[in-house]
């Protein structure tokens, strides 16, 4: 019952349907309670602090700047979470018709699904599965048995530590790591590809480094972390870094994976070595839907929405164009925020697709030299080549063609 079940589950229960949603951990799941929206209150208070350091030289001088993270941990508990109470959005779910239950399921088949201490539901119509991601973690030696973080106890942390190690330089990574800096943490952080934000453009890698750096944050592009240690402190051992690096608190942001079991996926046939796969219908198998992360097509809030309708639409027997993913935009809210939607100029290339190119940096912009501190960006396009129209005068057929 996160973002994509209870819109699938709420508007179907509206349409008519016996709907019985179960959920055991938050309904909403990890997108208001410990992602999109507290995360974007710790960017925004770190973002406050870094316009107020860019005062001087530009607006006159601002003394005394003190960084103080209770307000942001009570600003994200009782104002985005409800100290973690969901409460309302169960409400909500019950208020369309559907039947909440509060209990881990096991799915025994394409058609029923038990619920230890509730009994057993057998679908009429179909099985929608939205079980999201759960935290990748990695099979370093020693990691297991210490008291590392994922992005949850980082997020809902109600004092901030003296420093911290940051496992993973994807977006959620990038994004605790300057919010912690701002407010004073010491942070290091650490990936194993040779550059952060792998995924997206080198310039892009290439830009955050440089300002997180500025900002002193220590960066170790492709480390490799062979051990870890625990104390009363984490000392991380990794590939071209001399010295263990030593912190009080870990923090583990090297990716997530579906939360679905292999047996689960036995049990509704589907097969379990290349994983849970969906048709444009968002159909696993026939009677069986799934949405949200566990898709596997981008670990987005609006891809969840945008399936749900589809999702919804299929079930009701409504016409629908199918899902299309061709143009999914994406943010990683570091500042400067990296946006973008589509191919970058490597997975074009890699799908054999002729790509020409085209950059600006934003400090030579009329905007960007206004605006003078913290204007670090650059836009960047990608775009197919266009065949090269040959033009061939009469006089000409006898020499060089012209381009």
């Amino acid at each position: 019952m996160g973002v994509g079940g209870e819109a699938v589950g709420g508007a179907l229960a509206q349409a008519g349907l016996d709907v019985v949603g179960i959920e055991a951990e938050l309904v909403g799941g990890e997108c208001p309670y410990w992602g999109c929206i507290p995360s974007k209150m710790m960017i925004r208070a770190g973002n406050l602090l870094a316009e107020a350091r860019r005062v001087p030289g530009m607006a006159g001088q601002v003394d005394g700047i003190t960084p103080d993270w209770a307000p942001v941990a009570q600003r994200i508990r009782h104002e985005a979470t409800d100290d973690w109470n969901d409460q309302v959005a169960v409400d909500r779910f019950s208020g369309h018709g559907g039947r909440f239950i509060r209990g881990r399921a096991q799915i025994l088949g394409p058609d029923r699904v038990e619920v230890p201490g509730h009994g057993m539901y057998v679908a009429r119509r179909g099985l929608v599965i939205s079980t999201g991601t759960v935290p990748t973690v990695p099979p370093i030696d020693g990691l297991a048995d210490t008291p590392y973080w994922t992005n949850r106890e980082a997020v809902s942390a109600a004092e901030l530590p003296a420093s911290l190690v940051v496992l993973g330089g994807g977006a959620i990574g990038l994004e605790i790591a300057q919010t912690y800096r701002r407010f004073g943490v010491d942070v290091s952080e650490v990936e194993a590809a040779d550059r952060l934000l792998a995924l997206e453009e080198p310039e892009s890698s290439a830009l955050i480094s440089e300002v997180l750096e500025g900002e002193g944050i220590t960066v170790h592009a492709g480390s490799k972390v062979t051990q870890v240690r625990h104390d009363g402190r984490f000392h991380v051992t990794a590939h071209g870094v001399d010295e263990p690096i030593s912190a009080e608190r870990l923090l583990v942001a090297t990716g997530r994976q579906p939360g679905l079991d292999q047996a689960t996926l036995e049990r509704i046939g589907v097969d379990p070595e290349p994983g849970l796969q969906v048709d444009q219908r968002l159909r696993a198998t026939d009677g069986v839907w799934a949405v949200g992360d566990v898709t596997n097509k981008g670990a987005f809030t609006h891809i969840a929405t945008y399936q749900a309708d589809l999702v919804v639409a299929d079930i009701l027997g409504r016409d629908h164009p199918g899902a299309d993913y061709r143009a999914v935009p994406r943010v990683t809210f570091t500042d400067p925020e990296v946006g973008a939607v589509g191919l970058t100029e490597t997975q074009a290339r890699a799908h054999r697709i002729r790509v020409i190119t085209g950059t600006t940096h934003v400090p030579s912009s009329a905007r960007g030299w206004l605006h003078k501190a913290g204007n670090y960006g650059f836009i960047k396009l990608v775009l197919p080549q266009p065949y090269r129209l040959v033009v061939r005068r009469a006089a000409d057929r006898h020499h060089s063609h012209l381009p």
